[in-house]
């Protein structure tokens, strides 16, 4: 399955991309993330949430959807 992957904030700043599309075959988000940081290392180092069908989710959750967004974290007011 392609997956296409948006980074925002500080997380595009560590990717150097956007987005990107990868190939991934495995089934849990938590899986496609250790692929990502073995590709991207510094962003083992950050703290950032994961949003799939634009809804935050868990790392543990099973795959559903062929795009994630990864957000770095939130500041209130």
């Amino acid at each position: 399955m392609k997956v296409k992957i948006k980074y925002f904030g500080m997380l595009s700043e560590v990717t150097n991309c956007e987005e990107e599309t990868i190939d991934f075959s495995e089934s849990h988000i938590s899986e496609l993330l250790e692929k990502l940081c073995i590709k991207y290392p510094n962003l083992r180092n950050k703290d950032f949430q994961v949003a799939q069908n634009q809804e935050l989710v868990s790392f543990d959750t099973e795959l559903s959807s062929n795009e994630l967004v990864l957000l770095p974290p939130f500041s209130g007011g």
